[in-house]
């Protein structure tokens, strides 16, 4: 055991000032006294807060660390079980109840083969953004609609119905709203995937909601389900475009490096899910006493697991807070590990070369429309971090 260990008493709120992109700075903090803290959870429970990659990839691939919503020892009641169909807060063999129907659908080959669609899907939103500039919001013109198009494509949601479910998950995602507005958003969305579900049930399409309804998952595990996929296809992949435009625009030598070698594509996105990370922390409760970093990590405790500072580790990675779009590739975890693997990985990262690539084609005088320090940021307490608007100008 080591003899001593880093004590933090709660998340910190804040971005360090002037960095938007970096973790707020007491993680990075608790990183520099090492992989693992002492953390206290809201409502006094005691737990652990893990900050360095090696760590935060062992917890995620050790069967011993439940994702279980209701083993959630976090607050000073007991949490609910997850319901039917929403996998990422469930273990085996649930989860892949859930999940194996799902996998074949998103492989890389068949993610591949949307990208000619996802290109006219790009092209559709920059020539409306061109059209009405020649300035911008980059969030509500490029950020969002690219990958809610796409994602309501794929599980047959009615074009008509976009615009209401894309406000719906931006609510409940937001980390702005009180409760009675989070569960009014949450309530409305589950009534629409009940009514999608039902449709598809008695008229199936050509498409991913209406296949999995030929199997023996119920209404209700189809509509949980769908909640994932929908929440995740859209949100993570909407903050990424804005927030990554933001991130290369306020490095304009890696910006410039990107636009004069358009090959470098694929390994900026990578390097830009590892800089940005903007899935920044995940929960695991011990179901037995593990040993992580030195410590005990006591049957019954849940631990922090802190993506964004892990994707920052020095021991990781060199100069792990810089920008670097030539950066040599190296396995992040912007997409988590283990059995909990993002499953449309393979989906964000077609839709993220596709669309940076076109953008900079396109716009090859983009810039920030407002200071830098104006750009207004999803706060901390957001499920996934990004910019509310980014107001971007160019060149007629």
């Amino acid at each position: 055991m080591t003899e001593s260990v880093h004590t933090v008493t709660t998340l910190p709120t804040e971005r360090p000032s002037g960095c938007p992109f970096d973790p707020p700075a007491e993680l990075i903090e608790a990183r520099g006294h090492g992989p693992i803290s002492r953390y206290t959870h809201p409502g006094g429970k005691p737990g652990w807060l893990i900050t360095g990659y090696d760590l935060v990839r062992s917890v995620l691939a050790d069967p011993r660390f439940s994702s279980r919503k209701d083993l959630m020892n976090v607050v000073d009641f007991e949490l609910p079980p997850a319901p039917p169909g929403e996998f990422l807060l469930m273990d085996e063999p649930e989860h892949s109840r859930y999940r194996k129907p799902l996998v074949g659908r998103f492989t890389a080959r068949r993610m591949r083969l949307l990208t000619e669609r996802i290109e006219q899907i790009t092209t559709d939103c920059l020539d409306a953004m061109e059209a009405a500039g020649p300035s911008a919001d980059l969030v509500t013109a490029f950020g969002k609609p690219i990958p809610t198009i796409v994602i309501c494509e794929i599980l047959g949601v009615p074009y008509e119905d976009r615009a209401s479910f894309q406000e719906q998950i931006d609510t409940f995602m937001g980390g702005e709203v009180g409760d009675e507005e989070l569960i009014a958003a949450y309530t409305a969305t589950q009534e629409y995937l009940a009514r999608l579900v039902a449709a598809k049930r008695a008229h199936p399409t050509d498409d991913v909601l209406s296949e999995l309804t030929d199997s023996d998952l119920t209404d209700e595990e189809l509509r949980g389900i769908s909640l994932i996929l929908l929440a995740a296809g859209f949100d993570t992949t909407a903050n990424m475009l804005s927030l990554g435009t933001f991130a290369l625009l306020r490095n304009p030598e890696q910006l410039d490096a990107l636009r004069a070698d358009p090959t470098l594509v694929d390994g900026a996105v990578e390097e830009l899910l590892r800089y940005l990370s903007v899935a920044k922390t995940f929960h695991r409760t011990a179901l037995e006493d593990v040993e992580v970093g030195g410590q005990i990590v006591e049957a019954g405790t849940t631990v922090v697991l802190s993506y964004n500072t892990a994707n920052r580790d020095p021991e990781r990675f060199t100069d792990p807070h810089a920008l670097d779009v030539r950066r040599e590739p190296a396995a992040h975890l912007a997409f988590g590990h283990g059995i909990h693997l993002c499953l449309g990985a393979q989906l964000a990262r077609v839709e993220m070369r596709v669309a940076f690539a076109a953008l900079l084609k396109r716009f090859p005088t983009l810039r920030l429309a407002v200071p830098a320090e104006e750009v207004a940021l999803r706060p901390e307490t957001a499920d996934i971090y990004g910019v509310k608007s980014l107001p971007v100008t160019w060149d007629a």
